[in-house]
């Protein structure tokens, strides 16, 4: 099956749209792991209890929307059982990502999390049929080296815990390629929520296990202040509207093609890093931010070059 845009868009106006709707996602996604990190080092909050609000809250935000937009008939999804599981395996990911924020520098941990493009690509080559050039597969490896260079992993420094966020690259990987494989049954909105119900129903069982084995990670508790409580609810809103963002974006262009705009979080990850942890960018962090974004430009503009040139052939 062959899932490129210019399958249902000949102009790829539509995938250019999609390529911006997941760059600005992309910007705005490591605001919410901030919001993890600095409850999890100041608010002495548990990675799991923070994973668990980030969903709870996230149905707290979307279904008004539901409501408002197209009434009640939204939170009957068509692939329920699909969207539930999509939530717990995004929940799953969650929670190895938080637990990862919680010890290790943001950087760092997008700088290993970043392998999640490759899978992601070879997924979408492999089961939807999605075309990957070698200059395309070369700007991601690119922008991969990119990412290295801005925090060079190391197992001494952070022993096993610098596992987990390759393990929630992988996890990651499905849920994205869950996005486009459920097509286009549901809309945004009733995938996030549904979603968002089974990252919370997931999240709570593994919190209720997880307290009951004496993890710390796992340890229950409430927002100790209002503030607390804020941050918890932008949490959930950021989380939900952004990935409504990726989803919509996952509609609109070939998984290959958006895969590598993933790297834009560092950026993101990297300032918030300084502003609020003080974690000052060293210059060969500003190299890979460089390399990453001047690969993920070359990306736009090679497909806007290939489209361009396959109108002009039809045009002949």
């Amino acid at each position: 099956m062959n899932t490129t845009a210019s399958t249902t868009d000949p102009s790829g106006a539509g995938t250019m749209q999609g390529v911006a709707l997941m760059a600005i996602a992309m910007l705005l996604l490591p605001c919410m792991d901030a919001i993890a990190k600095y409850m999890a080092t100041f608010a002495d909050m548990s990675p799991g209890q923070v994973t668990f609000y980030r969903f709870f809250f996230q149905v707290v935000c979307t279904i008004p929307l539901i409501f408002t937009a197209a009434g009640s008939a939204m939170l009957r999804p068509k692939r329920p059982w699909l969207n539930l599981l999509r939530g717990a395996i995004h929940g799953a990911a969650s929670l190895l990502f938080f637990a990862a924020v919680k010890y290790m520098p943001l950087a760092d941990v997008f700088a290993i999390y970043f392998v999640e493009p490759f899978i992601l690509t070879a997924m979408s080559a492999a089961f939807l049929g999605d075309r990957v050039g070698w200059r395309r597969w070369l700007a991601i490896v690119v922008g991969f080296g990119g990412a290295l260079i801005v925090i060079q992993p190391s197992f001494v420094l952070f022993g096993w815990t610098a596992l987990l966020p390759v393990a929630c690259a992988f996890l990651y990987s499905i849920y994205l390629f869950m996005n486009r494989a459920i097509g286009e049954a549901d809309s945004p909105l009733t995938m996030q929520t549904i979603a968002g119900f089974g990252g919370t129903i997931f999240m709570g069982a593994a919190l209720f296990l997880g307290n009951s084995a004496g993890i710390a990670d796992f340890e229950p508790s409430l927002p100790g202040s209002l503030f607390g409580l804020v941050l918890l609810v932008i949490l959930g809103a950021l989380s939900g509207y952004a990935h409504m963002l990726v989803v919509r974006a996952f509609r609109m262009a070939p998984l290959s093609l958006l895969a590598p705009f993933q790297y834009f979080e560092i950026i993101s990850a990297t300032v918030l890093g300084y502003a609020i942890f003080g974690d000052f960018p060293t210059p060969s962090k500003w190299l890979g931010i460089a390399i990453i974004v001047a690969s993920g430009l070359f990306i736009i503009w090679r497909e806007h070059r290939s489209r361009r040139l396959r109108a002009d052939i039809a045009f002949d």
